[in-house]
């Protein structure tokens, strides 16, 4: 930062209004548009760098690559969440049918509420690879909280081993599935789509609030 303020570091491509967000931040957001609109694998560094606004060679001092950005974005999408579920299993004074379905809604906003619909880049066959495995890691324990929450719940103390898998892989494919539905619907209102989706899902898991 100069003493007028301005933020130094790589040289522009093109003179941009401020933004507010960092040269990082703003590949991100160029990163998430371009991948959701053109296609992953039709987006080339070059493209999110100018639509960053900088010159390619400069886009490498602020990030690897366009995998890294990609596994960056996936994350993104359930950090938040499983942040909000650790919290949820805390409380436990609470109904667990009643944390199960705060998660349930909060997890459809976050996936749905976005600019953009990062919760489409899950579908990519490349994200199957291992160098996306800290995004399969934060996934797994945030499906692990949810089978926690069913489990907790009245009716998912009376289930076995095997019948609570099921119901918990209902349910976490349920709220996944909504990256489907917010593609070909996306200006669905997020708020309404998500309290009826957790309402679905309460009732995948067998029980109500």
């Amino acid at each position: 930062m100069t003493s007028t303020g301005r933020r130094v570091g790589r040289p522009r491509a093109e003179e941009r209004p401020d933004s507010g967000l960092t040269p990082r931040e703003e590949l991100l957001a160029a990163a998430a548009e371009l991948f959701t609109t053109r296609g992953y694998g039709a987006t080339t560094t070059r493209a999110v760098a100018e639509r960053a606004g900088m010159r390619q060679a400069s886009m490498y001092h602020y990030v690897g690559g366009k995998e890294q950005l990609l596994c960056e974005l996936l994350e993104s999408t359930v950090t938040p969440s499983l942040t909000f579920a650790r919290a949820l299993l805390a409380e436990e004074g609470a109904p667990a049918a009643e944390r199960l379905w705060r998660l349930c809604r909060s997890d459809v906003t976050l996936l749905c509420g976005g600019t953009h619909n990062l919760g489409a880049l899950y579908l990519l066959p490349e994200v199957q690879g291992e160098r996306f495995a800290g995004f399969h890691r934060v996934r797994a324990e945030l499906k692990s909280a949810y089978a926690l929450l069913v489990a907790a719940t009245e009716e998912g103390k009376a289930l076995d081993g095997a019948e609570l898998a099921l119901r918990t892989d209902l349910v976490f494919g349920l709220i996944e599935g909504v990256i489907l539905i917010h593609r070909s619907d996306p200006h669905r209102p997020a708020d309404a789509f998500a309290e009826a989706t957790a309402d679905a899902a309460l009732r995948v898991a067998g029980c109500a609030r």
